[in-house]
């Protein structure tokens, strides 16, 4: 197939490379040059704007967009607008608000453009190991672009779950799960670390990894972490949110879903950000006041 990329980063430039090595025939374009530099590299052809990128693939012309979410991906499609025609097909395989997805798949659907919700997981290693596919769309816009979708996933990790929006709103509780399966291993190896034995945890992690219930990918990328950074000393405590997280709970609100543990998840990386509380501060003096009890006192 032919397929226009728009993005080159990091999952861009993966899932461009892995294509390529598919046989298929990948254009792309990035506003940095450095990226378009490394794409070349690995057999990327690129141009230097959205128009030259569809300029160069015969129709029905695919588009696969791998930008961030929000107005870079509407950007994208009021250019892309400007050149495709009516049975044409984007693909928004960034982590998109699922509401977004269903709204530019009727905007373009008036058009005539097609329109396909794909989220994405395998991170850098979908690249050597196969991505995850969740798709959301009309069977024949996926049906149109099937087999370059099979060719970047592992086998059986790709689907059309449902209509438009439905491949966002899979990935967006997809992520929401993996905060709450973070936070649960980094609490969970903490006391480890805490407790009176001197435990391999690097070792622990990959004795686990063979027949135990808790088994999993996460739980292999957290013994390459201990072994590459034993004790962890040197990384600092600062963890970021991309917003899914922040959407499955306002979604598990609205819906009326108790989903307290991916909830507490998420604070968590907000406390995370934190190094000294103020409301931490408050409760210590709240002690004090309350209870007479000791607070310390910085420099």
């Amino acid at each position: 197939m032919e397929i226009g990329l728009i993005g080159l980063g990091k999952m861009g430039i993966g899932m461009g490379s892995r294509l390529v090595a598919r046989e298929h025939t990948v254009v792309g374009f990035d506003l940095s040059t450095e990226r378009c530099e490394a794409a070349e590299s690995v057999g990327i052809s690129t141009r230097d704007c959205i128009p030259g990128v569809v300029e160069s693939l015969h129709s029905p012309k695919v588009v696969l967009l791998m930008v961030p979410a929000g107005d870079p991906v509407d950007s994208a499609i009021s250019d892309l607008c400007k050149v495709l025609s009516a049975g044409d097909l984007i693909i928004d395989g960034g982590n998109s608000f699922y509401r977004d997805s269903i709204r530019r798949y009727e905007e373009l659907r008036t058009k005539g453009i097609g329109f396909l919700d794909c989220g994405v997981s395998g991170g850098v290693w979908g690249v050597e190991e196969g991505y995850c596919l969740m798709v959301g769309g009309e069977w024949a816009h996926y049906e149109l672009v099937e087999q370059a979708f099979l060719d970047l996933a592992q086998p059986g990790g790709c689907a059309l779950v449902g209509p438009a929006g439905a491949g966002h709103y899979a990935k967006m509780v997809h992520n929401g799960i993996e905060y709450a399966l973070m936070q649960a291993y980094g609490e969970g190896f903490e006391l480890l670390k805490e407790s009176p034995f001197d435990y391999d945890l690097a070792g622990l992690a990959g004795l686990w990894n063979r027949g135990s219930v808790v088994r999993s990918w996460l739980l292999e990328l957290a013994e390459r972490a201990l072994v590459e950074y034993p004790g962890l000393e040197n990384i600092a405590g600062w963890v970021e949110d991309s917003g899914e997280g922040r959407w499955t709970c306002i979604e598990a609100i609205e819906e009326g879903v108790p989903a307290p543990v991916i909830a507490i998840s998420l604070m968590m990386r907000f406390r995370s950000r934190q190094q000294d509380s103020f409301a931490a501060r408050l409760v210590a003096s709240l002690r004090q006041q309350f209870g007479g009890h000791c607070i310390k006192k910085t420099n």
